[in-house]
């Protein structure tokens, strides 16, 4: 039987985004999933259709020939040698991260082999969230910081169990160790089984009968932590950093929360920031803007220097290509722009207002802009267009 169209397989166009293609495969393997179908032949062989056209689709090099030899450039899917998926396992294992960390297992309930997940393990530690405040100097290098933080970790004595010892366990009288209970509704044609978690064990299948002494049977202890912290160069204010599994540790053994730490960019003397740029506002004499001048001003990471051509206006950006800040997504690094400012004196010496007085009527003191002198908004437009 010929194969069909991946794209077709997946209800997706030719040019679908890799995000709509993983959507997509997301429905369809949703619906043909063999525990929704169970006993359905047609079924799994849809469910492993969509998963072989994903893992052709989702993948740059193979989308690529196949979109230019059809399944002839893929060796008839995925797998190795082209035979596609024979085993309802193996798709689990290799797209468990599209349906989360548990994978298919934590939809339906079911482990990979079809049998029923019994219980849960312990409770489920809470996020931490901090901020963080940061130069623009560190914002344009990346920064290593130490964090002191308190929070819950797992009992050293018990293990992150709870118990005083290893016999201290009991199976729960009211789910038989499950960790959920089960009740009918209804009746007749509309009889309905809900499952629900076990109100004893909170859905452990377990009770502890003599608690850890040190933690007291909570299965962790509350402790102050140095964690070493690598910032990426780019990162901008309220950007949200998370460091998995450097949360509160989890009650009896649960599985740990998350760091967050949101970003915040300290005020700095010499720069404004401008999504990758920096704009640093340079004020000039009269003299130097007219008779031109080496100007050194100061960057993120040090000193630059650049000529200040000879008649040059209050309002030109003179743009340091690579002196701003990297992207955080990689996709190269801003610029410096030095808005130049001419500076009028307020106060002058009677020699320096006699100078000025015989130049107030020279030719060449008389503005004239002229069409070539564009205006600061006008400019400013250009440089961020």
């Amino acid at each position: 039987m010929a194969k069909r169209d991946y794209y077709e397989v997946l209800g997706v166009a030719k040019g679908a985004s890799k995000d709509d293609i993983k959507k997509a495969y997301r429905k369809v393997a949703m619906q043909f999933h063999p525990d929704k179908n169970p006993g359905d032949h047609t079924a799994e062989e849809k469910f492993k259709e969509a998963s072989e056209a994903y893992e052709v689709l989702a993948d740059d090099q193979k989308r690529a020939r196949y979109d230019q030899f059809g399944h002839a450039g893929v060796n008839g899917g995925a797998g190795a040698g082209g035979a596609g998926f024979q085993d309802i396992n193996d798709i689990f294992s290799r797209f468990s991260d599209i349906f989360g960390s548990g994978g298919f297992d934590d939809i339906f309930g079911r482990t990979a082999g079809g049998g029923r997940r019994t219980r849960r393990r312990g409770v489920p530690g809470s996020d931490l969230r901090l901020r963080l405040s940061l130069s623009l100097e560190e914002i344009a290098t990346g920064v290593e910081k130490k964090l002191k933080i308190k929070r819950f970790v797992s009992c050293g004595t018990c293990g992150g169990n709870g118990a005083d010892t290893a016999q201290s366990f009991h199976t729960c009288p009211t789910c038989q160790g499950t960790g959920e209970v089960r009740q009918q509704v209804g009746g007749g044609f509309f009889t309905q089984i809900v499952v629900s978690q076990c109100p004893t064990c909170h859905g452990e299948g377990q009770i502890v009968t003599a608690a850890c002494k040190t933690c007291g049977g909570e299965g962790r202890v509350e402790d102050t932590e140095t964690l070493s912290v690598k910032i990426p160069a780019g990162v901008q204010a309220n950007m949200q950093l998370q460091m998995r599994g450097k949360g509160n540790a989890g009650k009896r053994g649960g599985e740990p929360g998350d760091l967050l730490i949101q970003v915040e960019e300290e005020p700095h003397p010499h720069f404004q920031r401008e999504g990758d740029n920096v704009i640093h506002e340079l004020y000039v004499n009269i003299a130097d803007a007219a008779l031109g001048q080496n100007i050194e001003v100061p960057t993120l990471t040090g000193k630059a220097r650049f000529k200040l051509e000879p008649g040059t206006q209050s309002g030109k950006i003179v743009r340091l290509r690579g002196k701003g800040i990297p992207s955080v997504n990689g996709y190269g690094v801003g610029d410096q722009l030095v808005h130049i400012n001419v500076w009028t004196p307020k106060k002058l010496t009677s020699e320096e207002r006699a100078l000025l007085d015989k130049l107030r009527s020279a030719p060449n003191f008389t503005p004239n802009p002229g069409k070539e002198e564009k205006g600061f908004f006008e400019k400013m437009r250009e440089f961020f267009a």
